[in-house]
C-alpha cells in the first residue's frame, strides 16, 4: 500500500478515535479533571494540576502584555473552556471549537453560567476552522496526533493567525519516552486514545516554515503531566 494512503488511514483513525472518546467515556472523565470535582484519583488530580499550570502560564503571558481586551482569539481544541473562558473574562473576543460536541457544549454551558457573552463555542475539527484572528491557541491537543499530522495542524493554525500562535505539546525526550512505555505496561480503562510525543525541533521547524518565530516558551512537568509551551509570533 502506498505510504500516502497508509498515513491518511492512520490520520482518519486518530481523529475518529479522539472524537468518539471525548464524546463518551472521555468526556465524563476529563470533565471531572477539568473542574473542581472531588471525584478524581491521585493521577487525575496530578494531571489537573499540570494542566492548570500550563493555562496559568499562558494567562500570565497575556496579562503581562496587557493588550488582549477587544482582540480576537481562536482557541482550537478548547475542551471545556479552561483557557477560552479566562481569556473572555479578560475582554478578548473568543471563537472556540472542539472536535467533541460534548466538550464544546459543556464549555458553552460554563461560560453562560457566569454571564460571558463574548465567547462563541462550537463543534469542529481543527482543520475545518476558518477565519483570521489576532491570537490562535491550541493547548494539549497535539498529543492525540502523530507528528506528520501535527505539522499540518501547525501550518493551519498559523494560517488563521494575524499575529500570534500559542501551542503546547508533549515533548519527546528519552525520559518521557521511557515514562510513556512504562505506562503502556498497564493497559486498562484509561488506555483509550493513542498518545504521541513530538520532537521539539519538529515543532520549531513547523512554526518557522509557516513564517513564525518563537518569542516565549515554558515547560510544565508534574508526576503524570508534561507539556512544552511555545508562543510564536509572525516573523
Amino acid at each position: 500500500m502506498p505510504q500516502r494512503r497508509i498515513s491518511a488511514r492512520f490520520a482518519v483513525d486518530d481523529k475518529t478515535e479522539v472524537r468518539e472518546y471525548f464524546n463518551t467515556e472521555g468526556f465524563n472523565r476529563w470533565n471531572k479533571i477539568y473542574s473542581e470535582s472531588d471525584e478524581v484519583n491521585t493521577v487525575q488530580l496530578d494531571i489537573r494540576t499540570g494542566h492548570d499550570q500550563t493555562i496559568q502560564k499562558i494567562i500570565n503571558w497575556i496579562k503581562a502584555d496587557g493588550d488582549i481586551e477587544g482582540k480576537s482569539v481562536c482557541d482550537c481544541g478548547c475542551g471545556v473552556g479552561s483557557l477560552a473562558i479566562p481569556l473572555a473574562k479578560m475582554g478578548a473576543d473568543i471563537s472556540a471549537s472542539d472536535i467533541s460536541d460534548a466538550m464544546s457544549t459543556e464549555a458553552d454551558r460554563r461560560a453562560k453560567e457566569i454571564g460571558i457573552s463574548n465567547a462563541k463555542f462550537y463543534t469542529s475539527d481543527l482543520e475545518s476552522v476558518t477565519g483570521n484572528y489576532d491570537t490562535v491557541t491550541c493547548v494539549d491537543v497535539a498529543i492525540h496526533y502523530p507528528t506528520e499530522q501535527m505539522t499540518g495542524m501547525i501550518k493551519h493554525l498559523c494560517g488563521l493567525s494575524d499575529r500570534r500562535v500559542i501551542f503546547s505539546f508533549a515533548p519527546k525526550t528519552w525520559w518521557f519516552v521511557g515514562l510513556k512505555k512504562f505506562g503502556e505496561l498497564f493497559p486498562g480503562p484509561s488506555k483509550t486514545t493513542r498518545a504521541y510525543l513530538h520532537q521539539e525541533e519538529d515543532v520549531r521547524k513547523a512554526l518557522e516554515d509557516a513564517g513564525f518565530k518563537i518569542a516565549r516558551e515554558e515547560f510544565t512537568g508534574t508526576n503524570f503531566y508534561f507539556s512544552k509551551l511555545f508562543e510564536a509570533v509572525k516573523a
